[in-house]
């Protein structure tokens, strides 16, 4: 480091990730080696809107020079290092320009947060991240990229002094590693489990030890040990379904055993396995099947109260939640669920004609909107938990009621058009197929996405398999009205599709 020339580094981290901490320990490193150092902070707008940044200049000082006048703010194009704590800030970091392949060496986790875009999505809303790690190799000048998240949580520390562990490991500060070593022990928090963590990530990037992105498929959960039945559908999905389809088709099957049992998982597959035959009849490759299985599996697995509850109670939910918080052995971690169930939700588990009936007359009293009751559940009291343990316990009720009836007689009807549009043109029951993601959610969403889809229905799909529209026409006004109802909520867009004047129009060829 030149006397003339300060380095620069900016830091973007989310709450709860320590960049405040990461930011004192680099102020204190690099004080204690002598070098004169200023920072500045600016906070984000929300949890995962936009991440609080942290900028940081220092300078070995001249001897007998004044205190240097260092910048407040980062320029882009002249960083020499970006430092993101998840991998969608390190996009948006190379986005605004402060990472240039001339200069700045950018240290990244390669975990994931979804942003509030990406979870509030209608379909399929995340951000393909090897998009990312291919723009830091190509523009880094040195990308250091690993998981550093689970590196924290493997040390039971937090992500910050794994960050700091590759900062250090890259060789672009002149601070030694006992300089931030002893940084860690000043603060005086989680001192050994933040120095084992600090190390690993040290130790890391020293060995190139680093993997961008686990692949997709280890991601995946493994085959439930369920004997013998889960094995019969485990030999069914590798023989007799195409290859392309069956990771999606293993997932779907793990889902749905523990939604509704083995014998729902088995109505999974049969319901598959007939277009299965229809796609291999018109020379399918098994996208079908795949894209189907996909929204199949997600349609029946619908969410209702047993769902909600069935969730909250996993085993494994306190102790992940506890991981997250970084609760220490013995340390209490409280929990409430907010909960608001209304009509629907009361009515989906009596028998079909109680249920509608129910609906019906709250709707004519003009009550049906007013009767969500929200509720605080601690589940982690015992009477909290006894009550959504009793709900879950209530699974087994779910085939006799209202709202299965009523979703698998439209699910039914759905699978129909499918295999209909498939003797045609796969394309379209690819598209209709794809249509489910508009059904989603429960209350008024679900209502308002079930209007859409049946909309779509109805105007596009029954008229194309009646002959009144070709079906290359009708896969391009599908796929052109399902994206506009996954656009607009509101179902204006979705409106105007389908009145637009080539809609009605198209011939049959």
């Amino acid at each position: 480091m030149s006397a003339s020339r300060s380095i620069s580094l900016l830091i973007a981290a989310m709450g709860g990730e320590g960049g405040g901490v990461l930011r004192e320990w680099l102020v204190e490193a690099a004080t204690a080696e002598g070098l004169a150092v200023q920072s500045t902070s600016i906070p984000g707008v929300a949890q995962r809107t936009g991440a609080t940044t942290y900028y940081i200049e220092m300078m070995a000082p001249a001897d007998g020079a004044e205190r240097p006048v260092m910048s407040l703010y980062p320029m882009p194009g002249s960083l020499d290092m970006m430092v993101a704590s998840e991998l969608l800030e390190a996009g948006r970091a190379m986005q605004n320009g402060f990472v240039t392949p001339e200069c700045t060496t950018l240290v990244a986790s390669t975990h994931r947060v979804y942003a509030i875009d990406e979870r509030t999505a209608m379909d399929e809303g995340r951000f393909n991240g090897e998009l990312v790690v291919k723009a830091a190799a190509e523009l880094a000048q040195r990308p250091v990229l690993f998981d550093m998240e689970a590196m924290a949580r493997r040390h039971g520390s937090v992500i910050n002094a794994v960050l700091l562990g590759a900062i250090a490991g890259s060789g672009r500060l002149p601070i030694p590693l006992d300089r931030f070593e002893a940084a860690i022990r000043e603060q005086g928090r989680a001192v050994e489990a933040n120095l084992a963590a600090f190390r690993a990530g040290f130790a890391a990037v020293e060995r190139g030890d680093l993997t961008a992105l686990t692949p997709d498929i280890e991601l995946k959960r493994e085959w439930r040990p369920d004997p013998p039945m889960v094995e019969e559908m485990q030999h069914r999905v590798r023989e007799e379904f195409p290859p392309m389809a069956r990771t999606v088709l293993r997932e779907g099957v793990n889902r749905l055993v523990e939604y509704q049992g083995l014998d729902y998982a088995g109505r999974y597959l049969e319901r598959l396995a007939r277009l299965d035959r229809i796609e291999r009849q018109a020379d399918g490759d098994g996208r079908l099947v795949r894209e189907a299985g996909r929204h199949l599996a997600l349609w029946m697995a619908y969410e209702d109260v047993v769902r909600v509850a069935q969730i909250k109670t996993r085993p494994d939910r306190l102790d992940r939640i506890r991981e997250e918080v970084s609760a220490q052995a013995g340390e209490p971690v409280r929990l409430t669920e907010v909960l608001k169930p209304g009509v629907e939700e009361a009515a989906s588990l009596l028998p079909l004609g109680l249920g509608r009936g129910l609906v019906a007359l709250t709707k004519r009293l003009g009550v049906h909107d007013r009767l969500n009751l929200p509720l605080a559940v601690p589940s982690t009291s015992v009477w909290g938990f006894f009550l959504l343990r009793l709900l879950a316990g209530l699974r087994p009720l779910r085939r006799f009621g209202h709202r299965f009836r009523e979703e698998q007689s439209a699910i039914d009807h759905w699978l129909d058009y499918i295999a209909g549009a498939a003797a045609l043109d796969l394309s379209l029951a690819r598209e209709i197929a794809a249509c489910q993601s508009l059904v989603k959610g429960y209350g008024d969403t679900h209502q308002h996405g079930l209007g859409s889809f049946r909309g779509i229905m109805d105007t596009l799909v029954v008229p194309a398999l009646n002959g009144h529209i070709s079906p290359g026409a009708a896969a391009e006004a599908v796929a052109r009205a399902r994206r506009a109802a996954l656009a607009d909520p509101a179902g204006d867009a979705l409106r105007e599709t389908l009145r637009e004047p080539e809609a009605p129009s198209l011939a049959a060829e």
